[in-house]
């Protein structure tokens, strides 16, 4: 059985890849749009609040899978905007982790003693500045181990694409199931994949968290 299942390991080398790909980019984009959201929440503008409140509230209320299909089929039915699975994937997918990584950074903000930000207008920063300058660079240490977290999520998570014939690993592990009439054996590769891929990534954030903590 494993000559058989090595005969398709194209489909787990690009699902991996596929995987990881998307889990990076996501990363990214959804940080840049947490980034947004958090300012907008913790600004004192309360339509900015509201927006931010009600992207957050509906992103994390709502399934991932569900997410996925609305950008997929609602980018054309909506929009008429033709958009292939993967970048619907890829698009869903940072619009969720954003909406996680903009609690982070907001309660990584939010735990940086208010008297940073008072001794930063003591010196004539203003509070943008106080905030770029003074709360923002403690506040990324505080929550880089939170996000390397996100990232082993969004590794997972990235197997709901595959309801849209995005080419993970998910998607490969049904291609092979459905070549070689076996159910179980494909997927303990892919959980094995999955299980390498995480534990990789958390022995890696551990490695970081305990650098950081020596540097202090």
């Amino acid at each position: 059985m494993l000559e058989r299942l090595f005969q398709y390991r194209y489909y787990y080398i690009t699902g991996v890849q596929n995987t990881l790909i998307i889990s990076f980019f996501a990363l990214i984009i959804g940080a840049s749009l947490g980034v947004l959201l958090s300012s907008m929440k913790i600004s004192k503008h309360k339509p900015l609040q509201f927006i931010s409140k009600a992207y957050i509230e509906f992103i994390r209320g709502t399934p991932l899978m569900v997410q996925i299909l609305l950008v997929y089929f609602g980018a054309s039915d909506l929009f008429k905007v033709d958009i292939n699975a993967f970048a619907a994937g890829l698009v869903a997918v940072s619009m969720n982790s954003g909406a996680y990584i903009a609690e982070i950074i907001r309660s990584g903000i939010q735990s940086i003693d208010r008297g940073q930000t008072e001794a930063g207008r003591s010196l004539g920063l203003t509070e943008r500045q106080t905030m770029r300058v003074i709360v923002m660079p403690q506040a990324i240490k505080n929550i880089l181990p939170a996000l390397g977290n996100e990232f082993v999520t969004l590794i997972k998570e990235t197997s709901m694409a595959s309801t849209i014939g995005v080419a993970e690993l998910m998607y490969g592990t049904r291609k092979v199931q459905a070549a070689t009439y076996r159910g179980t054996e494909p997927l303990v590769w892919a959980t094995l994949l999955y299980f390498l891929m995480t534990f990789t990534m958390s022995r890696l954030i551990g490695l970081i968290e305990r650098r950081m903590a020596h540097n202090d």
